[in-house]
């Protein structure tokens, strides 16, 4: 049984720092490709980071590249992001996401390529 349960949202202001947390169970953080996702009222899901623990490899969106910045802490089994800058279009519904198969590098950020999805915390930048 797959489990990812998500913490860290909330509301800040521009300008500030967010760490959102993804502890899984029944899946890996240092086998499965695992991702994060944001969904903003009347828009599609969009792919923000993804970490491919087969090469060591990180994807992130062109929207927050050098802004945020994803980790796992293999021991707790805890994917992590980190958002820093945060500005009011970085407010949306987080949610992280783990693959059941391997993603090729070019759609690792991909939502079709996830099977398990966690609940979703919402970011709020005002």
């Amino acid at each position: 049984h797959v489990q990812l349960v998500e913490s860290g949202g909330g509301s800040v202001q521009a300008g500030g720092s967010l760490r959102l947390s993804c502890a899984a169970s029944g899946v890996q953080v240092t086998t499965n490709c695992m991702g994060w996702f944001r969904q903003a009222p009347g828009k599609e899901r969009e792919g923000v980071a993804a970490m491919d623990p087969a090469y060591g490899r990180t994807f992130y969106a062109d929207s927050v590249k050098g802004q945020f910045t994803i980790s796992q802490d293999n021991t707790n089994n805890t994917l992590y992001l980190q958002m820093n800058s945060l500005k009011p279009e970085d407010t949306a519904m987080y949610y992280c996401a783990a693959a059941r198969t391997y993603i090729p590098a070019s759609t690792q950020i991909q939502s079709s390529q996830y099977t398990y999805w966690c609940q979703g915390t919402q970011v709020t930048v005002s």
